[in-house]
């Protein structure tokens, strides 16, 4: 068995080698192939800022080496979210191949951070304001034609 860059090769008894899985990549292609950002460029800038962690050591390198087996940590916003890598990507394909690259150690998100716009949450565009302040919303004037039966 020779290696050569992350990847295992195998030479079997009649001299050919067959490439095998990879077993380390780069972290701002792992962090993009896992579907954590969406841009690579976007991956690079998280690491450079100090928001990645791998084995709770902060990494200012993209090109930081990850293997299988590590714990990534990401600060996104108002959360951290904490991964175990159990596979390297080899392209950035649909969401159930990239969630296969990781267990999401992190529990999940409140509501309120999760940023849906039925909760009015961080992201979701709509303001939050306190009830009976303010002009009425559509949803709240539609209640209010209700009540009266219109």
């Amino acid at each position: 068995m020779a290696t050569q860059e992350g990847k295992i090769k195998v030479v079997h008894e009649d001299g050919d080698i067959s490439p095998g899985d990879q077993t380390t990549q780069r972290l701002d292609k792992w962090l993009w192939f896992a579907r954590v950002v969406k841009t690579r460029s976007l991956a690079q800038k998280l690491v450079l800022d100090g928001r990645v962690r791998v084995n709770r050591e902060r990494t200012a390198k993209p090109a930081q080496t990850i293997h299988v087996g590590d714990l990534v940590s990401v600060e996104l916003g108002q959360r951290l979210r904490l991964f175990e890598v159990l596979a390297v990507g080899a392209r950035r394909g649909p969401a159930s191949e990239a969630a296969d690259l990781f267990r999401d150690l992190a529990p999940p998100a409140p509501a309120s951070i999760r940023g849906s716009p039925a909760s009015g949450g961080a992201g979701s565009g709509v303001p939050s304001r306190d009830l009976g302040t303010g002009r009425p919303t559509k949803l709240e004037r539609r209640r209010t034609d209700r009540l009266r039966d219109r």
